[in-house]
């Protein structure tokens, strides 16, 4: 073999063994050729100091071309599954996890199953942070609403004003549904289901939700069965 072959090779080797990785949309190039870094960030749209710091936490490699920094197929496709990950705002732990167990993998199945595993987590993650955000922004609403005197309605009040989540969440109500039902079909946690809930008993000036519902109906909010 020719000494510059083994030298090319052995400069663009791939990473360590990365087992199998799960098939992702590539940046078009020549599979042929390797990326400098430059063309690397612009390639994944991130910076030269991004890919810097993937190294630095162990998540990806680069090879060396004299005093370049390359990428090769391998590097790109371990690039594309960790930009991926980022998009979506998962931790840099767990993206080192998920390679880790990447590496192990013996079969394409076995990749994509792990991918899959990965994203269903960071989505039941990002699902409570949705509940909480609700939670918060519905007791923002309160206490902007208490602050100009509306907060608490009476059975003087003409009109009750309620938020498109507390429309929801009161429809639900009156279908009779309990607050963990509620929270399985609004996508939010439990606690966030009765903080909706009391607030909307409150807002009615109720002791509790059949006496809001009963007022709702009289008040043509919603329909009577």
């Amino acid at each position: 073999m020719p000494r510059d072959h083994w030298k090319y090779e052995g400069m663009l080797a791939a990473p360590e063994r990365v087992g199998f990785l799960p098939i992702l949309p590539l940046p078009h190039h020549d599979p042929t050729a390797p990326l400098a870094i430059a063309d690397m960030a612009d390639a994944f749209g991130v910076t030269h100091r991004t890919l810097h710091f993937y190294e630095e936490k162990g998540l990806l490699t680069a090879a060396r071309m004299g005093p370049m920094r390359v990428y090769n197929e391998e590097h790109i496709r371990r690039m594309a599954v960790i930009n991926a990950c980022r998009e979506i705002d998962m931790p840099i732990a767990a993206i080192l996890e998920l390679l880790t167990g990447l590496a192990g993998t013996e079969e394409q199945a076995d990749a994509d199953q792990l991918f899959r595993e990965a994203l269903l987590a960071r989505r039941r993650e990002l699902a409570a942070q949705q509940a909480n955000l609700r939670r918060q922004m519905q007791r923002i609403t309160e206490l902007l609403e208490s602050s100009d005197g509306s907060g608490t309605a009476t059975d003087e009040d003409d009109h009750v004003h309620l938020s498109p989540i507390e429309s929801e969440c009161l429809t639900f109500m009156a279908d009779g549904y309990p607050a963990p039902r509620i929270a399985g079909l609004m996508e939010m946690d439990v606690a966030a289901a009765l903080t909706l809930e009391a607030g909307i008993i409150r807002k009615f000036g109720a002791n509790n939700r059949f006496q809001a519902i009963a007022k709702a109906v009289l008040a043509g909010m919603i329909a009577a069965e």
